[in-house]
């Protein structure tokens, strides 16, 4: 059975692709690093219900708390905040490629590519470009097929649902009528 490394941004995103890729007959480990959520109250949400899912689903998690440093996204994408969302997924997707390659797995991938919010031809653009020279092979594949499946299943499991991407950006962008309309 091969396996693949599964970045995780959320516990509902991952429910459409580790369904697919277990279809699919990979051995799916999953893989929570997101240095980019803010603030930390949203970071731990998000990863108990990456576990949650994870759990139901039974899967193994790599979790990486000690290496949760907002303050390496800020200096990511300072200066670059009109392309930051490539410098953030380039940050999650390459250490996942480095994850993957020294843990032995075949492939690996990111639930970045279930969003229909994402920038996907980007996501799989770097992937591809991530796995040259790494021992795991990208696997690319369009989960935003899933998109109604993980909305209902994570309401049904009443996994926690976030409202915005998750740095301190997305969550101005979603929140900014709140200003003009008060």
């Amino acid at each position: 059975m091969p396996r693949i490394l599964l970045h995780i941004c959320c516990g509902p995103c991952s429910i459409a692709p580790i369904r697919r890729l277990q279809e699919q007959g990979f051995e799916v480990t999953g893989f929570f690093y997101n240095p980019n959520i803010h603030p930390l109250m949203e970071y731990k949400r998000r990863r108990d219900g990456a576990l949650e899912v994870a759990e139901r689903m039974g899967i193994r998690v790599i979790v990486k708390d000690e290496e949760y440093d907002p303050q390496k996204y800020f200096r990511a994408i300072t200066f670059r905040e009109q392309n930051r969302c490539f410098h953030c997924y380039a940050m999650r997707m390459e250490r996942t490629a480095q994850i993957a390659g020294r843990g032995r797995f075949d492939r690996f991938t990111t639930t970045l590519l279930y969003s229909k919010f994402q920038k996907h031809d980007a996501i799989a653009s770097l992937g591809r470009d991530l796995q040259v020279g790494c021992p795991a092979k990208f696997h690319y594949q369009d989960f935003r097929e899933g998109w109604k499946e993980g909305i209902e299943v994570s309401k049904e499991w009443g996994i926690y649902r976030q409202q915005y991407c998750g740095c301190l950006y997305s969550e101005n962008e979603r929140y900014q009528n709140e200003l003009r309309n008060a």
